[in-house]
């Protein structure tokens, strides 16, 4: 966090001498103390966000998959006259412990062309699908794997 107080320091200044970067990292320096006194923070938790910069870039790789895979199956419902969809109701649980894991679990799944989460009740999951087949094995994804891994390092 305090390389990022630093940079956008920089950044807003619009230009880079060395009056400017000492200053930054004086100001970057109280405010970061500040955030670690006053709003829990830690340079534990920048570790730990550090470490999960890759889970997490590799969850949106995932994420970006499975939207053009769920893209080409809707399309095969709106332009094929011989696939006709079944919506559903799917109600799943599952093993997720954190919220902001849950919540990013819903809305990824709602992202997804032809899945909407409709609640989140502690561990379960109702998701409205356009198809069966769409909503099949949606608890046991690439999704939630990736998430476990995340919450492993949290």
């Amino acid at each position: 966090m305090y390389i990022i107080f630093v940079g956008f320091w920089i950044l807003l200044n619009g230009r880079f001498t060395v009056e400017i970067l000492v200053f930054g990292l004086v100001i970057s320096a109280v405010m970061y103390l500040f955030i670690c006194k006053f709003l829990g923070y830690s340079v534990h938790k920048d570790i730990c966000l550090l470490k999960s910069t890759g889970i997490l870039i590799w969850y949106i790789l995932v994420l970006l998959k499975e939207i053009v895979e769920a893209n080409i199956k809707v399309l095969k419902f709106v332009y094929s006259p011989k696939y006709v969809p079944e919506p559903a109701i799917y109600y799943f649980k599952t093993d997720l412990k954190s919220g902001f894991a849950k919540v990013l679990f819903a809305n990824s799944i709602t992202l997804t062309p032809g899945t909407v989460t409709v609640s989140v009740h502690d561990d379960e999951f109702c998701v409205h699908a356009l198809d069966i087949s769409l909503a099949e094995g949606i608890e046991e994804g690439g999704f939630v794997h990736i998430l476990r891994k995340m919450e492993g390092m949290w």
